[in-house]
């Protein structure tokens, strides 16, 4: 990788915000943060449409407490453990705050769980603002994102000159294994496309070392994509781990990674 275009993979990683696990240990699937964050802003804007939320975070509640996934993860990416939400909010004065936030926290832990699949255990809010009852709930110009990060374009715009990604249902002809995984992965029910945030949407390596330092026999895949807003993330990215391992002869070790949900 040249450093030019290491440089447009961190710059867009740190855009998307953290990778947060998706299920538990044995899952093996990842969302980037700001992925997360869509949605539960657009769960607040349906169930809420009175409020507006300032701000978002979503990291580990209890660091010390996270497991060990099963397969390899992304890089720097979260270890599964429990989730904690943190937002800022602004809301009419039309009741009383606490009864605002209750209903808010009601909200983004079903959507989280429901829509995503994350285990979230904790949502702690902040009022930010009282609005004016006239008041419009317009959200901030930058969805979701690190303190002091600028977004540059959409969370899933791809890096420019990438075009040994597969983002497509792959050419007929001689395949490669990354074309049957990207094919495998393309035809899951609920995996919109491919985008390869971190690079290539299809990783092949061998021999990775698990978590304890245990060489794993044959090889691990991972596999970057974007889930319909339709379905649950989670669901998807354990059938595209089914699906992937299945599709090669080697039956390899899989990895999801979700950076979108369209």
């Amino acid at each position: 990788m040249t450093a030019d275009r290491w440089t447009r993979t961190v710059r867009q990683q740190v855009g998307l915000g953290r990778l947060l696990p998706l299920g538990g240990p044995r899952d093996g699937a990842w969302i980037f943060e700001r992925a997360a964050g869509a949605v539960l802003r657009r769960a607040v804007a349906r169930a809420e449409p009175g409020i507006r939320l300032d701000g978002l975070r979503i990291a580990l509640a209890a660091p010390e407490e996270a497991g060990e996934p099963v397969v390899p993860a992304p890089p720097s990416a979260l270890p599964p453990g429990s989730l904690r939400v943190t937002a800022r909010f602004a809301a009419p004065a039309a009741e009383p705050l606490p009864v605002t936030a209750d209903r808010l926290r009601a909200v983004l832990s079903r959507a989280a769980a429901e829509r995503i699949g994350l285990v979230v255990t904790e949502v702690d809010l902040e009022v930010a603002e009282l609005l004016d009852a006239g008041a419009g709930t317009a959200g901030p110009a930058a969805e979701n994102g690190p303190p002091g990060s600028a977004v540059d374009g959409p969370a899933d715009a791809p890096f420019e000159g990438r075009g040994d990604t597969p983002t497509g249902a792959p050419e007929s002809g001689g395949r490669s294994d990354e074309d049957r995984v990207a094919a495998a992965a393309l035809a899951v029910p609920g995996v919109s496309r491919l985008t390869g945030a971190l690079g290539r949407a299809v990783h092949l390596a061998p021999s990775p070392q698990a978590p304890d330092g245990v060489a794993l026999t044959g090889r691990h895949v991972r596999v970057d994509l974007a889930v319909g807003a339709d379905h649950r993330a989670l669901d998807v990215a354990r059938s595209v781990r089914a699906a992937v391992s299945a599709a090669l002869p080697d039956r390899p070790t899989v990895a999801v990674l979700v950076t979108a949900v369209d």
